[in-house]
């Protein structure tokens, strides 16, 4: 056998060997969750917090918390991120409730308290059940969804298949298969990849305000994602750029509590084009 050919049979075996353990050891680089004792009690200052726990159609359980605010003008549900738990992400509860929202919060699968084999479409059937039993108390026109970075994509896809407030996205990705192709180019994981979270197919079915937060030196999901997620619904979608944000630290800048407080409370002006510049056509040829 030539040896050339022989190289290459090892290559070919070594990319397989690699594909297989991306394929079942893929959670172990996607998801970095905080597991919590059943006995664990949540406690935060000035918060007015009840926990609540779900059982899914298949046996497993969804802990939760609901954050109250006083005479609440809807409820947010807030989908995290990818680290930790629901124990340290409940600090961001007030971000909502002083706009007097109430808040829902919930661990995935295998996150905290939460149990159940954790795959994209048994945490998509979780966050359904859990969006029904909120529209069960309140009507959709008070609920809004909001999703930061891996939450983003689940939020979406509640979004495009109810009929929510509105539709907040915190550091979204275009899907997930785009962002860790950044990593490892070359592993096909259009094939491999179990959790690819298609937030821009999401987005195309979503019919309701969105509203997109990025900060623009975010260097684990690029600000260029969210300027192209911004142009799938552009009609029903602002973009609210945080100058300077990281990925993990637009809380920290008050421009974002800025922006916020103006979503929370934002309303669309109708606006009579006819008396604007609208039909205005710029032109490059001089007068005569």
């Amino acid at each position: 056998m030539p040896i050339w050919l022989h190289t290459l049979i090892w290559i070919a075996a070594i990319y397989i060997v690699i594909s297989i353990l991306l394929y079942y050891l893929q959670e172990y680089f996607l998801f970095k969750p905080e597991k919590l004792p059943k006995e664990f009690r949540f406690a935060y200052e000035k918060q007015k917090v009840e926990e609540y726990n779900v059982e899914t159609r298949d046996g497993a359980i969804i802990n939760g918390l609901h954050f109250k605010s006083n005479n609440p003008k809807g409820v947010v549900l807030y989908l995290k991120g990818n680290s930790k738990s629901i124990k340290g992400w409940g600090k961001f509860a007030v971000d909502f409730t002083r706009h007097h929202y109430d808040v829902i919060m919930v661990d995935y699968r295998g996150f905290g308290k939460s149990t159940g084999r954790r795959t994209q479409k048994a945490i998509k059937h979780d966050l359904q059940y859990i969006y029904n039993k909120i529209r069960e108390r309140v009507s959709e026109e008070y609920i809004v969804l909001y999703g930061r970075s891996l939450g983003s994509g689940f939020a979406t896809k509640l979004a495009s298949t109810n009929n929510p407030k509105m539709l907040i996205l915190d550091a979204p990705y275009y899907s997930l298969t785009k962002v860790t192709k950044r990593y490892i180019p070359f592993m096909p994981l259009s094939l491999i990849l179990r959790f690819p979270m298609p937030t821009y197919k999401w987005l195309k079915y979503v019919n309701c305000p969105v509203h997109i937060i990025h900060g623009t030196n975010d260097k684990l999901i690029p600000f260029k994602s969210s300027v192209k997620l911004s142009k799938i619904k552009p009609d029903l979608t602002r973009l609210w750029p945080v100058i300077g944000g990281g990925h993990k630290n637009l809380n920290n800048f008050e421009d974002y509590h800025r922006m916020l407080g103006e979503i929370m409370h934002f309303k669309k002006e109708e606006i009579d084009l006819e008396t604007t510049s609208h039909r205005v056509i710029h032109t490059s040829k001089r007068a005569k």
